[in-house]
């Protein structure tokens, strides 16, 4: 079952965390990869780990990495197959006790990691999922998106398709393990997939917190290749399916139920979120912390 963290239980003073490997894959995004490390590089601890990994960019990004290698714990700039393979050659390196990525474009907020830290470390539990900003390729706050759902979190993966936001996500390494790290065949879904796993097999908690930013640009794939991921989505969900231990009638009301939760969600609740008041507001005076619902 998914627990939700109240906001009153996350306001009070943060203590000592367990440490943190953060992973950044990369390729051909150099406009946006300084703002990325930078908000990376001030969330970290001594006993953390920043792994950039590139995939063999030639826009000028591998310049950007090398003026900042001395900050990073390891890069690597060299093809891959896609942003799966990149993000599994950070997380193979990794020795922390947490794990989170951040893809280039993405922003962690001031205070991110101990607030995400102190939180798994309070509640015991072994992934958490929160809130995050949408911004504009300049920084400027275009929504806000809250994490929050009222179910299950595998449930509503599982039946419902949905997935909570991939940069307000962090979990144990030891978790990321046990059910066999990130898929490197997948191209486009390869975060809900992951996602999915764990939820299925894990202690799971909601935090009702803005840990980040996502950054919309032209190309990412989740524009791009919304279609293909899709796809994926729609085979990951029928191979965990053919594995639960359920009458397919069951299956098939499950599905409609949090079909139906799903679209409410996205059509009508999740408008009420937006905080337009925050709206062209610039990420850069924005920390983490609860925003939902608006204070005073």
């Amino acid at each position: 079952m998914t627990e939700a963290v109240q906001p009153r239980e996350i306001t009070t003073e943060l203590g000592s965390r367990p440490s943190f490997t953060v992973v950044t894959p990369v390729f051909n995004m150099k406009d946006h990869l300084q703002q990325t490390i930078d908000s990376v590089l001030r969330n970290l601890r001594p006993g953390d780990q920043y792994f950039v990994v590139d995939g063999g960019s030639t826009d000028g990004t591998v310049d950007i990495i090398k003026a900042y290698a001395p900050k990073l714990t390891g890069w690597v700039s060299e093809r891959d197959r896609g942003y799966a393979d990149a993000i599994h050659k950070g997380f193979a390196r990794a020795t922390a006790e947490l794990l989170c990525w951040i893809n280039c474009g993405d922003l962690l907020l001031p205070g991110a990691l101990d607030r995400a830290g102190a939180i798994l470390n309070d509640r015991r539990v072994d992934f958490i999922f929160g809130d995050d900003f949408y911004i504009d390729e300049e920084g400027r706050v275009i929504s806000y998106s809250r994490g929050y759902v009222n179910a299950d979190l595998g449930a509503i993966m599982l039946f419902g398709g949905w997935t909570p936001l991939q940069d307000a996500c962090f979990w144990r390494r030891a978790l990321y393990q046990r059910i066999g790290g990130i898929d490197v065949s997948l191209a486009y879904a390869a975060d809900y997939d992951l996602f999915l796993r764990m939820a299925l097999q894990a202690s799971v908690a909601y935090a009702p917190v803005a840990f980040s930013a996502f950054r919309r640009h032209p190309g990412q794939k989740s524009i791009s290749g919304s279609n293909a991921y899709r796809r994926e989505r729609t085979a990951v969900r029928r191979r965990e399916l053919a594995r639960l231990d359920q009458h397919a009638i069951v299956k098939k009301l499950s599905s409609l139920w949090y079909w139906v939760t799903v679209r409410w969600r996205i059509h009508v609740t999740q408008k009420s979120w937006r905080r337009e008041d925050l709206k062209g507001t610039s990420i850069q005076d924005l920390e983490c912390r609860v925003y939902w619902p608006p204070r005073g």
